[in-house]
């Protein structure tokens, strides 16, 4: 069959066609360089001083600071990394902030709605209490944090040293699962006035 009949008989195919192969060529090229990209571990975007708030019925709830955060993988295997730390407050119902988070690294899956804090991380509320641990994970789904690590936390009046603990996020309710030690903050102070 000739090329010449073809297209004087049916004209408006061989643009068609014409165009569908340009269109199935760019999404293999697009495919091939996301690969590409996620062979060689490099984020798909990067920003600095990222701020990203959280808000529920028009009330900001969440607002986590960054000074580097870089986004890698696709869908549901997407994530963003915070390698040079994070800030995070949580506010309550009058926008006051209830507590604050801080960790030297942090990596946010964001399809599983985890958010992992490590190295250093400080966890403060607003009665004073402070939460030392290596690592911390928040369940953003539940509004729950805990750890498997060794932890510190200073109240008022002692200081309790244990492996693992849960908390609301907000780090207003906690427990220590094995407490390995309790200072009273108090008796210490007493005994050092009486020497």
């Amino acid at each position: 069959m000739n090329l010449k009949k073809v297209t004087s008989k049916y004209p408006k195919i061989i643009p068609v066609l014409f165009a569908f192969g340009i269109l199935c060529s760019c999404e293999n090229d697009v495919k091939e360089i996301e690969s590409l990209s996620l062979k060689k571990n490099e984020p798909l975007s990067r920003g600095k001083n990222i701020a990203l708030i959280y808000s529920e019925k028009s009330n900001v709830k969440i607002n986590i600071t960054a000074p580097l955060m870089e986004e890698f993988g696709l869908e549901e295997d997407k994530y963003m990394e915070m390698k040079e730390g994070i800030k995070v407050l949580f506010y309550d119902s009058l926008m006051n902030v209830s507590s604050t988070l801080t960790a030297n690294y942090a990596i946010n899956r964001v399809a599983d709605k985890i958010m992992e804090a490590k190295d250093d991380v400080v966890v403060v509320n607003d009665k004073g209490e402070v939460l030392h641990t290596e690592h911390l994970v928040w369940m953003q789904d539940s509004s729950k944090i805990y750890t498997h690590e060794f932890v510190k936390i200073t109240t008022v009046d002692e200081i309790i040293m244990g492996e693992g603990m849960e908390a609301n996020q907000d780090f207003t309710k906690w427990k220590i699962h094995k407490i390995k030690g309790i200072i009273n903050l108090k008796e210490e102070l007493d005994s050092l006035k009486t020497n």
